[in-house]
């Protein structure tokens, strides 16, 4: 096993995004630590459900098959579990047969902390107030929405699909959206069109996908990208010259004008989507497992919302 970090795409995932613990969680929050580590105890040997994230990290970890010798992603587990409850998920993992070998169990306290010792290039999370914090430490992380349990089409190719202002780029064309309109947007944005915009939370993550896919070719790149944006014409000219300014490659775009993006996700066939707008992750979840990124003005103004 290598000791060297960071030179593999590495995900860090939660154990409630990784797996359903749902009604093992409803014990702590409704009987306390002690009935939950009991009851997780007593069931140690029974395999956790699949969470919403489940299916993602299977595909993620399938691409080291092809590289047993040298693998090329690793997922380390977060958890607020003790090492002592974190045995029941330790076993589910060999039950499901996924090469996770890293994790911190933090007991109680936020996982966090460890994402940037791990090397991580994502963080997955249930909990809102631990991405935030990885947010503001300048790691891309998203919130993993509960999903239904749809059947989704078997394919080799590990789909990723992401909305581009305030994830893959930054948020100041969306705050003159959100301040002035759709006219001034659209006459900044034409007017800026060979500027490259400042990268987001999701610019190095992408950075990262794009120097993985460059170790295949074209026709048998097991990993697609895709832009989806609420954008159109003539807003689309800013992101391509970004993008290419930024030397990484986007295998799809899609520029919808403001139609809902569930249905397209669905037909690009997204293993994970990740977007910062509440609104879009509630469409998109219906399809697709889906990570809300709470970055940028569009949530800054819920927070101002909020009571």
């Amino acid at each position: 096993m290598s000791a060297k970090l960071g030179e593999k795409l590495t995900i860090a995932i939660s154990s409630r995004a990784l797996f359903d613990l749902d009604e093992s969680h409803e014990i702590f929050v409704k009987q306390g630590v002690e009935a939950y580590s009991k009851y997780q105890i007593a069931n140690e040997d029974t395999p956790l459900e699949p969470g919403a994230a489940f299916t993602f990290v299977k595909k993620l970890l399938a691409l080291n098959e092809e590289k047993k010798d040298n693998p090329v992603v690793e997922v380390v587990l977060l958890s607020r579990n003790s090492a002592d409850t974190g045995l029941r998920i330790f076993n589910s993992i060999k039950h499901y047969g996924l090469e996770i070998s890293r994790a911190a169990f933090s007991s109680g306290r936020s996982p966090y902390r460890y994402v940037s010792a791990f090397a991580s290039n994502l963080f997955l999370s249930t909990d809102p107030s631990d991405v935030r914090a990885a947010l503001e430490d300048g790691f891309a992380a998203a919130t993993i929405l509960p999903r239904p349990n749809r059947s989704q089409e078997a394919t080799r190719e590990l789909r990723f699909a992401f909305d581009g202002d305030a994830v893959i780029f930054s948020d100041e064309s969306e705050q003159i959206y959100k301040k002035q309109g759709l006219q001034a947007f659209t006459e900044n944005e034409t007017a800026s069109a060979n500027k490259p915009m400042d990268g987001g939370p999701f610019k190095n993550f992408l950075a990262a996908l794009h120097r993985l896919q460059r170790e295949y070719t074209v026709e048998s790149c097991p990993i697609r990208t895709a832009l989806v944006t609420a954008r159109s014409a003539p807003a689309h000219e800013r992101v391509i010259r970004t993008l290419r300014e930024w030397d990484i490659r986007i295998d799809e775009a899609l520029f919808l004008g403001g139609l809902p993006k569930g249905q397209f996700l669905k037909s690009y066939g997204a293993d994970v989507f990740f977007d910062d707008q509440s609104t879009h992750c509630d469409d998109a979840v219906e399809h697709v497992a889906t990570g809300h990124v709470p970055h940028g003005v569009a949530n800054k103004l819920v927070d101002l919302k909020e009571p």
